[in-house]
């Protein structure tokens, strides 16, 4: 019964940060969101008793993905609207 709670869980935050990463404006907050979802996705390996799986997941994906796309923001956004 409790598994079944965190599965319902996690899955409305995975599909509600899924369309936080497509309806979002801001792509700060659309990187954010799509950290949410694959941490979500982890946990959806965990309840399948998939740790190797998980662990990959956040390992590659949340730290190495999300790592780029937010210096990629970061290097891309215009200094406090500063306008030539």
């Amino acid at each position: 019964m409790i598994e079944t709670l965190a599965f319902l869980l996690f899955a409305v935050v995975t599909i509600a940060s899924s369309l936080g990463v497509v309806l979002v404006e801001d792509v700060w907050h659309s990187a954010l969101f799509l950290g949410a979802a694959l941490l979500s996705v982890a946990v959806h390996f965990l309840l399948l008793k998939a740790a190797f799986l998980a662990v990959v997941q956040i390992l590659v994906y949340v730290g190495g993905v999300l790592i780029l796309i937010a210096f990629a923001v970061m290097l891309t956004r215009d200094p406090g609207g500063v306008a030539e």
